[in-house]
């Protein structure tokens, strides 16, 4: 039972932050039927952005709390990781909105390709111990343990969910992005500035990505250029395993995720004595994307696409 409750608290907290990143996938996809596969790298670029500012923050202000640096630098990794993501469909993605899928699909693995690069030549290819700025003791619960890091992952979440869910449905924003998705020529006769809506959309999904960053550097303890490639991956599966273009089927779809991923690598674990779980928990990702591409292709709530005029 301790082992069940366990997995469930790491699927937890493994699972809302694939939603985060999923919810950057489904958003853009929702609106011009792009699958942005250079998302996981910006998620990379925020937690190394927060890594950077931390070593100049302890160096610059040695005394300041930890939970303040850990905020200053997820904001700053926040800004970074937008401007990115603006400049990215400014330049990559808008040349190619009216070409074949195929090509905006290359562009997009190439730009995943290219920033890899270029975060292994600014913060070398090394691995990085990311600083433990929060208290490590570990609270009890059923038998299990949750750390003061995980319970503010799953508060940063639920944050970052509300507000989103707020941004689309009760705002001037929300509705223009409604309103795109739903046929972006209408929209704009109706005097919605789709390419401005789309940056935003863009922009809106860099920032949750860079919070999911800064969740797993400070999780795991660990940063590097290509640390964003497989969460990117995991959270991509997610998407489409809760309904690609439905933000509350990214959101089921990564925390399902995580909970097949914990339980599976965990009791395999148990299973084996320590000697598979972990190493094996990546598999589970994508036999469930099999599954899901087999059996239900449109995802558990279903896909979210317009009707065209």
């Amino acid at each position: 039972m301790e082992t069940f409750v366990q997995q469930i608290i790491n699927g937890l907290v493994l699972g809302s932050m694939y939603a985060l990143v999923a919810l950057g996938y489904t958003m853009v996809y929702g609106i011009i039927g792009l699958i942005n596969f250079a998302h996981g790298e910006v998620l990379m670029v925020g937690a190394l952005t927060s890594w950077s500012i931390i070593g100049l923050m302890k160096d610059a202000m040695p005394g300041t709390a930890g939970w303040l640096v850990l905020l200053i630098a997820t904001a700053i990794a926040c800004v970074v990781a937008a401007v990115l993501n603006f400049v990215i469909e400014k330049v990559a993605y808008r040349p190619l909105r009216n070409s074949p899928k195929l090509a905006p699909l290359i562009t997009a693995i190439g730009m995943s390709l290219l920033l890899q690069t270029v975060a292994m030549i600014i913060w070398k290819p090394n691995y990085k111990p990311y600083p433990n700025l929060l208290p490590t003791t570990p609270f009890g619960i059923g038998g299990a343990v949750i750390t003061v890091t995980q319970v503010l992952i799953l508060g940063m979440t639920a944050v970052s969910l509300a507000v989103l869910v707020w941004v689309v449905n009760y705002t001037r924003l929300g509705r223009a992005m409604r309103a795109t998705a739903e046929n972006p020529r209408v929209a704009a006769l109706m005097g919605v500035k789709p390419d401005m809506v789309i940056s935003a959309t863009f922009v809106i999904g860099a920032i949750l990505a860079a919070i999911a960053g800064v969740m797993f550097a400070a999780n795991y303890g660990t940063v590097q250029h290509a640390m964003g490639f497989l969460p990117g991956l995991k959270a991509f599966t997610a998407a489409v395993f809760g309904g690609i273009g439905n933000l509350a089927g990214a959101v089921v779809g990564g925390v399902l995720l995580g909970l097949i991923e914990s339980l599976g690598a965990g009791y395999i674990g148990a299973m084996t004595g320590g000697v598979l779980g972990s190493q094996y928990s990546d598999i589970f990702a994508f036999i469930v994307l099999i599954f899901v591409l087999t059996l239900r292709p449109s995802g558990l709530l279903g896909e979210r696409v317009a009707d065209r005029a």
